[in-house]
């Protein structure tokens, strides 16, 4: 008679075999980069949470543990690449070259970034419908970014340093930031013909900037003090 092989008894010493961890893409900063990238390809609207769910390998109900609604994560995924684009920027505000060549450097790379059709689009239509990180970047254009220029401007042409920029000055740093965005939205969105020359662009603004503030505002017209390290 043929014995039945018996089943081993399972050994409680026996150590369980380890589980795969997550996929990659169900790390948050992962995920907010391919919802980022899905958002910029197919805009706000025409995005669906089964397309999210497929771009970022989790399925609705961890979608909405981990981000929230669409519009949240639309939000979140689009101030992360903003906050990072921003910090590797600023990092030019450390050094300590003459302003002018530190501003020619630091539009070089802001518009190194933000000088595509995708990221355009997407920051104009969050704009359009009235979703908080435009105006949070507004803020951050105007405090990060422009008073720290004009209170270098206010170095080089004589004027006493203040904490807070005026109203006048604020609106000569956006007229003169604002024209450099604007080149991107001729060229990328209504393909308009620009200089080609994005750089000399650049260059061109800031000499019509620096010479305009000076002229406007300064008390030392001509006179040029060595620049001062930015305040981070």
């Amino acid at each position: 008679m043929v014995q039945k092989s018996k089943t081993p008894a399972a050994n409680p010493d026996a150590v369980a075999p380890k589980r795969r961890g997550r996929p990659r893409a169900y790390q948050p900063e992962i995920a907010l980069g391919k919802a980022l990238d899905l958002f910029r390809k197919d805009g706000f609207a025409a995005t669906s949470l089964d397309d999210l769910s497929a771009a970022t390998g989790m399925n609705r109900p961890s979608l909405y543990g981990a981000f929230g609604d669409k519009r949240e994560l639309y939000i979140k995924s689009y101030a992360r690449y903003r906050a990072d684009a921003r910090a590797a920027m600023l990092e030019i505000f450390r050094d300590e070259l003459p302003i002018r060549e530190r501003l020619q450097e630091f539009y070089n790379a802001y518009t190194n970034v933000i000088f595509t059709r995708k990221w355009l689009r997407i920051y104009l239509y969050s704009g359009l419908k009235g979703l908080d990180i435009n105006r949070w970047y507004v803020g951050v254009v105007r405090d990060k970014i422009l008073s720290r220029i004009i209170r270098e401007c206010r170095h080089e042409a004589g004027l006493p340093v203040q904490n807070k920029p005026t109203a006048a000055e604020l609106e000569m740093a956006w007229v003169f930031h604002s024209g450099i965005f604007y080149y991107g939205v001729r060229k990328y969105i209504y393909e308009s013909p620009v200089l080609e020359d994005k750089e000399q662009m650049i260059s061109d603004a800031l000499d019509a900037f620096l010479a305009g503030f000076e002229r406007v505002f300064g008390t030392a017209v001509g006179v040029h003090h060595s620049p001062v390290k930015a305040v981070v």
